[in-house]
This record gives C-alpha cells, structure tokens and sequence, in this order.
C-alpha cells in the first residue's frame, strides 16, 4: 500500500533485509544436460551462492521432485504388468500336491444282489502328487500340458491294504472352440499399452518442464522486481537529496519537497515488499523440486530464439505420432473391437475339445505301480448350444457395435480438436519470438531514456513528474519483457509436451527405460 500527500507524521520504514532461499545440491547431469554451477565463496567461508538458469531447474525437478518419481514408479508398474503378460506365452512349471487326506467315517454299502444296504466302518488315506509343464497357444487360444502323477492310497479299516496309482507321461490338449480368445486380443494391445506407458512418462517429464518453468519466471519476476525496487530507491535518495538542496537555495517549494519525500518512503515500502514476494516465490520452487537447505540462489534470466519457426502441420503429425494420443486412440478401437467379438462368442454355439494321452499304471508298492505302464487315451468334447434367449445375445452384440460407433465418432473429434489445438499453439508460439523482440528493445529503450531523464532532473531542466514518468516506463518494460519471455517458454515446453519432439535440438525425446527400471 502507498501513502497519500494527506497523510501525517510517517516513520521512516526499515528495509527488509532480502533472503533468497535454496538449497545447496551436487552437480546434476541428466539427458546429457549439466547444473551450471557458478558459485561464490568469500574468505570468511560465507554460504555459496548458485546461479541457475531455466534448464538447470527443469533437469533438476525432472529428477528430485515428487512428480518425477510419480511418473517413475507409474512407469516401472506398467513394466511389470506388461512382464506378466508376457509371462502367459511362457511354459510354467507348476506342482500339484494334496497330502495327508484322511478319512475315518462309517458309509454306507449297499448289495448289488440283494439291495440291502449295510453301513460299515471306514478308514484311509490319500495321497497325490503332480508335476506338469503347461503352455498357452495364443493363436487358438488353447492350453497343452506334459505332466506325470503318482497316488498312494492307504485302506486302514475294515481291512489293510495299500495300493498306488501312477501316470509316468501324460500329454493333455485342452481347446475351447468358438469361445473368446482373451489371449489373442491381448497380443493386440499390451504391446501397445506399454509403448503408450513410455510416452505418457515422456509428456510427464515435459509437464514438469512446463510446472518449473512456471514456477522459474514466478521467481524470476519477483527477483527483477527486487531489482527495480532498489534500483528506484536508490535513485530517488539521490532525486531526494537534489530537492533539498534546491529547497535550501529556494528554488523548490514546500510542496514539491514534501512530495519526493512521500515517493521516497513509498519506495521503501516497495523493496520491502519485493523482499517478501521474493521469498514466497522461492520458497514456493524450492519446494517443488524438493529442496531443503537454505543455500542462495539466483536465476539467470533466458533468451528466445528468434530463429525457431514451427511448421503447423509438422506439429501436427508428429502429435498423432509421438505422443500417447494415437496409441490410446487405437486401444481404445481395439478393445471395443474385442468387446463386439467376446458378445458374438457368448451367444451363440461353444464347445470345448478335451484329449488326453499317456501311460498309466497301477500297484501294490512304489516300484510295481511303474512297471510295464500301459497306455491310456481320453478325448471329449463338451458344448452349449442355446435354444431361446429372447434376444438377449443378439441385445448385447448391438450394444457392443453401438459403443464401438460411439468410440469411433469420439475418436475422430478428438482428432480434429488436437488438431485445432496444436495449430493454435504453434501460432502462438512463432508470433511469441517477435513479441519478445520488440519487448526486448522495448526494455533497453526505456532504461535509457531513464538514465537521460535522471540526468536531466539532476541538471534541473525536468520536473518530478517527467523523471517519475520515465521510471515508471523503465519499470513496465522491464516487468513486460520478462512477461513475454514466460510466454515463450511456456508455450515452447508445452509444445514439446503434446509433440514430444526437441524443436532446439531438432531431434524427438526419449528416456533410458531400462536404466529407470534398474534403478
């Protein structure tokens, strides 16, 4: 808040000393990008001081901040999901064993002569153990089994007796026909989802390139502003001291005296002020990427690139492209295509072909339940065929071919609003250079014409409202560049981010996967 000519009786208001706060880190290197280090040490060991430009802080929050290791461990349970997947196509080896099944109870036997039934004691036990080696056919959607198997079964009462049972080799085919075949639609999109995985880790980087640049020029405006602050203040204690004496030999008034005193106080209370934003600000960075010392930091305001023209339809294609967008399109199809096959595969006639073959043998003890094994041979085929419905398959197939329309309609305006999207961006983001350029000489024209204003004022040929004109034109052009710089690299990260392509570099992003997993 400024202070008015009516009001009375002001203090002088202290300045509020300037903490910038950060902390002190290592050397960062990431994606080939090294921290600019520029720090300073006095000879009294005073805390270091670090400079850090805009891509210092996007490496450094692409690798500490909380956000980065959200997208890290997204990524890694995508990795592992799309490893078991694969594990399906696989041969497991898988054992089988029911133990110590006992059985003391009296049952009920009845004569096949007679039909008299008599209820006698009984008292056994069972033991089995099975050893297979099973795989899955994607193809057919079937599932073959090499597995061998022994039991022992121990008669206790009414009478002792011991015998085993034992399958040495046995080859088993199991085929459903005509069913849905989840593995054959999952050989279609896994793949696909986990390539989309790594491209959404990509835009999550680029997010968090757009969030610290975001939160760079929040820092960086309130640090110009501390500057221009004290830079104001610092000139009108000269403008002050030039009116008392021009009070003193009378050629300034009361009035005018008074008024350069009040902008004086009022630019006090504006470094005091700058002094607090700028700590908020920081404190606001420092906590995104994750710091917690309380090292000083400086920001080093970036340049534009003039030169960096973006082709809109380039943009475009390497949008559909690169990105998640497409691939998430095309699962999206795919599973509305699985969804219309797996109604058409419940309604209608199934069956299921099972075939076995092996050796079989059975015996009083271990050794004899193995000795010449003869052959044994299973085939069955199990179906279901539904008579009446009342519609109910064919109401579910028409359901699943209506959503398939919805997506399909869904998908193509998706399309052409990403479309409208980029092309909105990149005109923004070739017409932003300019603005930068204009804002840039804008800047140095301004500060100029202050340093000749100021001049003018000391030699007494303006008067306080011209030197305060010029100051405050310096101030806005200042604040207006720096403005137009956080346009440009907002638009320019967030460009990368639905393109995922290095407009600098000239080269598309990427990430070493198989290091973030290993991690």
């Amino acid at each position: 808040m400024y202070l008015t000519m009516n009001t009375k009786n002001l203090k002088y208001i202290p300045h509020i000393l300037a903490v910038s706060i950060c902390l002190l880190i290592p050397r960062i290197m990431t994606a080939g990008t090294a921290v600019t280090d520029t720090v300073s040490t006095d000879a009294d060991g005073e805390p270091a001081r670090w400079e850090f430009t805009l891509e210092d802080v996007i490496v450094l929050a692409q690798s500490k901040s909380l956000p980065a290791l959200v997208a890290r461990y997204s990524f890694i349970s995508s990795y592992w999901q799309f490893r078991s997947y694969k594990a399906q196509f696989l041969p497991s080896l898988n054992l089988g064993a029911d133990l110590g099944q006992y059985n003391r109870s009296i049952v009920a036997l009845q004569d096949a002569q007679t039909g008299e039934t008599h209820y006698v004691q009984n008292d056994n036990m069972n033991n089995s153990l099975q050893l297979s080696i099973d795989q899955n056919i994607p193809f057919t959607g079937g599932t073959v089994s090499l597995n061998t198997y022994l039991n022992r079964f121990d008669q206790f009462s009414p009478y002792g007796d011991m015998a085993y049972n034992s399958n040495p080799v046995n080859i088993a085919y199991y085929q459903p026909i005509f069913q849905y075949n989840r593995l054959k639609w999952e050989k279609k999109t896994e793949p696909k989802r986990y390539e989309m995985s790594k491209r959404v880790y990509l835009e999550d980087m680029e997010e968090i390139a757009v969030t610290a640049t975001t939160y760079f020029f929040n820092v960086l405006r309130a640090q110009k502003s501390l500057e221009m602050t004290r830079s104001r203040y610092e000139s009108t204690q000269q403008l002050y001291a030039i009116a008392q004496e021009r009070f003193g030999i009378g050629t300034y008034t009361k009035d005018e005296l008074l008024q350069m005193e009040l902008q004086l106080l009022n630019a006090d209370i504006a470094v005091a002020s700058a002094e607090v934003e700028l700590r908020q600000s920081m404190l606001s960075l420092r906590s995104y990427l994750g710091l917690t010392d309380d090292t000083e930091i400086t920001l080093i305001t970036p340049t534009h690139h003039s030169d960096i023209t973006i082709d809109e339809e380039d943009a475009v294609t390497r949008s559909l492209q690169n990105t998640s967008f497409s691939l998430n399109n095309e699962i999206n199809l795919i599973e509305a295509e699985a969804a219309i096959a797996q109604a058409k595969a419940d309604r209608g006639f199934s069956a299921t072909l099972t075939a076995q073959f092996g050796l079989t043998q059975t015996g009083s003890d271990f050794v004899s339940s193995y000795r010449n094994p003869i052959d044994q041979e299973i085939v069955g085929l199990s179906l279901s065929v539904p008579i009446v419905d009342w519609g109910l398959g064919k109401g579910k197939v028409q359901m699943a071919k209506t959503e398939q329309e919805i997506i399909l309609t869904q998908v193509e305006q998706e399309i052409m609003e990403r479309r409208q999207d980029i092309y909105i961006r990149v005109i923004q983001f070739n017409a932003q250079a300019k603005q930068c350029d204009v804002s840039q000489k804008a800047d140095g024209i301004a500060t100029e014409r202050f340093e000749l204003a100021l001049q003018r004022f000391r030699n007494g040929s303006i008067s306080i409202l011209d030197i305060n004109t010029a100051q405050n034109e310096r101030d806005e052009a200042s604040a207006q560049y720096i403005e137009e710089l956080a346009n440009y690299w907002n638009y320019y990260y967030s460009l990368r981010k639905d393109t995922l392509y290095d407009y600098i570099y000239g080269k598309d992003l990427d990430a070493e996967f198989d290091k973030l997993i290993d991690e």
